[in-house]
């Protein structure tokens, strides 16, 4: 027996030294052909060529870390695109005559929302104010691609594909009679008539304060995205609408060729095939050794330039608060109350940062991690740097919670922010488990001793002291935004109650100062700090040795991050993650889960 055993375990020690090999020489192999890469590239721009914006997946505000072993474990991955190395791969350009023209490669995007595509078409304008035109091309646009589509000078379909745009909605499942017949008792506790964060749990259907705040600002999110299509595309709105609510009777015309209905209602400028568009652009830009046209990607475009703020000594810092927020250190895509206030302070005392912008995309999380980094931005304001925040996609709840403090704070109209107001939720599970028959039974030394066991009825004294602790996490809310809009509570109130607003109705309500990009706010933050020369800086978590060469190589070499993505993701899944995520220690949480935004 003692031999049997030996014998399985040298096999196992040998499996584990054969995959620890097999991890490392793929590692290394993906590291040589990034140094390949990388030097093979070459230091040479065409004397004319077109710059392919190539945006693929998610356009982000920042990149996640790229962990290649990770990602040869978990397999599936989504590719990410920075939505600043957009910007300045354009702005480059508007200066750079050897680009004759931009192309927006829009087939492998997944999603980009209307706030980053506000930013983006205004980069764009500034390209096509230099005369050149900017070029859309996808095999298919679906509503998301085509928004930033329509602000090309002209928009290429294949004949195979089509425009689809179906508007914005809020759909959730709802558990109340699932939970009843699994008999989980589900704890509400919030503060704000319209904190429906947890409506799914305790309800079969959206309540009617959170429908009529949903359709308040979903409609003017429709409004925007009609009225910036029309104007991009001179179309009537009215032609818009029609093509999208009776998309039945619009392909029955053109008897079902969703290509050429929307060639015909002027959403699309023309039909070309793969073939035809190389042809075309070989005879823009001319034909390189390889029989293509000559392009050059943004990311390699971005390698293979210099960025016109570089010799400047005084910086913006800029922090990206992406994601959930989350108690702790947390690595990747979310905020860390802890690794995020280390962030601040690394700003806070470099000397050359002398002033700081907030870039935010976030429906928020833990409220304690929320308190913890304003605290730390505080400390920061006191040092005497300017603090500007900027919204991107969303700064709601939590993410509105640690932009109340700043200077000024910037939203682009399509942001999603507000929300301000906290719940907690507790489930008993002690129904379900009398149906198997198992009772839990024992004593205590106080009337609360195991009273938040999930297998015993809620106690009566607890339920009243959560209730008792939202409230008052309500109240500090509105106290951080009061203080922090130079408003009174009861102001704050009236406009809380954790109600969803759009950037542009924000502004009018004294939540929001300015409309307008990040590269607003950091011009704002650098007349604040009385900089007329400066340079950004991105201020971003130290990774490991191995992993920051990584991404290091993957910027050199314009190629596109990666960020793994589980198999078993679902909407579900995905909420119940974010909860797992954001772990407060005193479960209090400020979190919209509308804030997905369009």
């Amino acid at each position: 027996m003692a031999e049997r055993k030996g014998f399985f375990r040298r096999i196992g020690a040998f499996l584990e030294g054969l995959r620890r090999f097999l991890v490392n020489a793929v590692f290394l192999l993906l590291l040589v052909l990034l140094l390949f890469a990388l030097f093979a590239s070459g230091p040479e721009l065409p004397e004319r060529f077109a710059l392919e914006l190539d945006i693929d997946g998610l356009v982000v505000d920042q990149l996640s870390p790229v962990d290649p072993l990770s990602e040869l474990v978990q397999g599936e991955t989504v590719a990410e695109t920075r939505l600043q190395d957009l910007i300045d791969s354009i702005d480059r350009a508007v200066m750079d005559k050897r680009v004759a023209l931009l192309v927006l490669s829009l087939d492998d995007l997944e999603h980009i929302g209307m706030s980053k595509s506000s930013e983006l078409a205004v980069a764009l304008e500034r390209f096509k104010a230099t005369g050149r035109p900017v070029l859309a091309r996808a095999a298919a646009y679906d509503q998301d691609a085509y928004l930033l589509a329509s602000s090309a000078d002209e928009v290429f379909l294949d004949p195979m594909g089509g425009v689809v745009i179906e508007g914005f909605s809020v759909y959730r499942n709802y558990y109340r009679d699932a939970l009843e017949k699994l008999a989980i008792d589900f704890h509400l506790f919030r503060v704000g008539e319209f904190k429906s964060a947890m409506e799914p749990f305790v309800r079969n259907s959206m309540s009617e304060e959170a429908r009529a705040a949903n359709e308040e600002w979903l409609g003017q999110l429709w409004g925007n995205y009609r009225q910036n299509v029309a104007s991009n595309r001179s179309l009537e709105r009215e032609q818009l609408d029609h093509y999208v609510n009776r998309i039945d009777e619009v392909m029955a015309s053109y008897k079902g060729n969703l290509a050429r209905a929307a060639l015909e209602e002027k959403l699309v400028d023309r039909l070309v095939t793969e073939n035809q568009w190389g042809a075309l652009m070989r005879d823009n830009v001319g034909i390189d050794e390889d029989g293509d046209y000559y392009r050059v990607g943004h990311r390699q475009y971005l390698a293979l330039t210099e960025a016109l703020d570089a010799a400047n000594t005084n910086a913006v810092g800029v922090l990206v608060a992406q994601g959930v927020i989350a108690d702790g250190e947390v690595v990747g895509d979310g905020i860390g109350g802890d690794s995020f206030s280390e962030l601040i302070r690394k700003a806070r005392k470099n000397d050359a940062i002398k002033a700081v912008v907030l870039r935010i995309d976030s429906g928020g999380g833990s409220a304690f991690a929320s308190e913890q980094i304003r605290q730390e931005l505080r400390l920061l304001k006191q040092s005497g740097k300017p603090l500007v925040v900027s919204m991107g996609s969303s700064a709601a709840s939590g993410g509105y919670w640690i932009a109340a403090d700043a200077d000024e704070i910037w939203a682009t109209p399509a942001t999603i922010t507000g929300s301000i107001g906290i719940f907690g939720a507790f489930p008993t599970i002690n129904r379900s488990l009398a149906k198997l028959g198992i009772a839990t039974d024992g004593i205590g030394t106080t009337e609360v001793a195991g009273g938040l066991r999930v297998d015993r009825p809620l106690n009566p004294v607890v339920k009243r002291a959560l209730q008792s602790g939202i409230e008052h996490g309500y109240q500090q809310f509105l106290s951080v935004v009061a203080e922090g809009r130079d408003m009174l509570p009861e102001q704050v109130d009236k406009i809380a109650q954790g109600r969803v607003w759009t950037g542009e109705d924000a502004r009018q309500l004294g939540l929001v100062d300015q409309l307008g990009s990040l590269e607003d706010a950091i011009q704002s933050a650098a007349n604040l700090a009385g900089l007329t020369q400066y340079r950004r800086q991105w201020v971003s978590p130290t990774l490991p040795p191995l992993q920051a060469l990584v991404n290091h190589l993957l910027e050199q070499t314009g190629l596109s991050a990666r960020v793994a993505v589980p198999g078993w993701w679902s909407p579900v899944s995905g909420l119940v993650r974010d909860f797992l995520q954001m772990r407060d220690p005193n479960g209090m949480y400020a979190y919209c889960t509308e804030c997905s935004a369009p």
